[in-house]
């Protein structure tokens, strides 16, 4: 079981990429967060939330040592750090 440590702060998305045929989605790339740099593996999960109008874009993204909850809110267009968990070791 992780250990999920809530954080919901402001952070900076530095860089993002694209993935799709056709209709190209993006996803976070690297943040700062704390005055450091963490750069994600191109493997994340994308989540949608329509509230009425609102649209809010939820990612589970890992850089291979945690895992990062981060939600994009469209119309205000920022980025908040959810939580942080550790990432799941890989069986010997």
């Amino acid at each position: 079981m992780s250990n999920r440590v809530s954080v919901n702060k402001e952070v900076t998305v530095t860089a993002v990429y694209f993935r799709g045929r056709g209709d190209l989605k993006s996803f976070p790339k690297r943040m700062e967060y704390n005055g450091q740099e963490y750069t994600f593996m191109e493997s994340g999960l994308r989540f949608l939330i329509h509230k009425g109008q609102q649209l809010t874009q939820i990612f589970d993204m890992t850089d291979g040592m945690a895992n990062y909850r981060l939600k994009f809110d469209d119309n205000d267009k920022l980025w908040t750090l959810m939580d942080i968990s550790e990432a799941p070791r890989a069986l010997a």
